[in-house]
């Protein structure tokens, strides 16, 4: 019976998407930037690139930051200080946290079952307000940030981190659920633990792994339903 578990946040608990696009307009709004969908939607897609090439350590989260309106002001021709724009950015997300529908019962009911810990690529101001605001805080035993712990997933050292400092720790006992093939299944996979994707979408094509569209599923697959 698994009784640690491991979620990740961003698209798995909460909508980082519609998140990223009102932030995104907000921030060059108040710099007096117009921009449409279509800037956002490149915004997107370089940001994801982005991550990527973080999550295999080919570019530094404070790189990232920037570059990531560095390519799209090239692109489209804006002008601004992008360093003031990229701090107000990360400011302004703070702000902004849209949980999924169901989101906090989920975590409620697997803390009922055993113990919740967050693990999570994301900025530690940002995500430890966001558990918060999103009513996660009494559900859960723990959370680890890997800005704050100072390695990303789906290192091995992340991996190693979040399995040493859970006590009583057993391979057996825990899952990791999560969205990310590129980085939850591979840090589930460090890890020597089981993995259930997250995919509301339906699941990736070539994909043959325990996957779930929604939350009640989850929990039909870990028994508790």
């Amino acid at each position: 019976m698994k009784d640690i578990f491991l979620l990740d946040m961003d698209d798995t608990l909460l909508d980082f998407q519609r998140s990223e696009e009102e932030n995104f307009f907000r921030t060059l709004s108040f710099f007096g930037i117009c921009a449409g969908r279509d800037a956002y939607l490149r915004f997107h897609k370089i940001n994801d690139d982005l991550w990527k090439l973080l999550e295999r350590g080919s570019v530094t989260r404070e790189c990232l930051k920037i570059r990531r309106f560095e390519i799209l002001f090239e692109e489209y021709g804006f002008e601004g200080d992008l360093g003031a724009i990229a701090r107000t950015y990360c400011e302004n997300l703070r702000d902004v946290c849209f949980p999924f529908e169901g989101a906090e019962a989920f975590v409620g009911t697997l803390s009922e079952h055993g113990r919740v810990y967050l693990v999570t690529n994301g900025s530690e101001q940002i995500q430890k307000r966001h558990m918060a605001d999103a009513g996660f805080l009494p559900h859960l035993s723990g959370a680890f940030i890997s800005e704050e712990i100072g390695c990303n997933k789906p290192s091995a050292a992340f991996a190693e981190h979040v399995k040493t400092h859970i006590p009583d720790f057993r391979n057996a006992r825990a899952v990791w659920i999560g969205d990310s093939l590129t980085s939850d299944m591979l840090c589930a996979e460090a890890a020597g633990i089981d993995f259930i994707l997250y995919a509301p979408a339906g699941k990736p094509h070539g994909f043959s792994g325990a996957h779930a569209e929604n939350y009640e599923e989850i929990l039909t697959l870990l028994g508790i339903r």
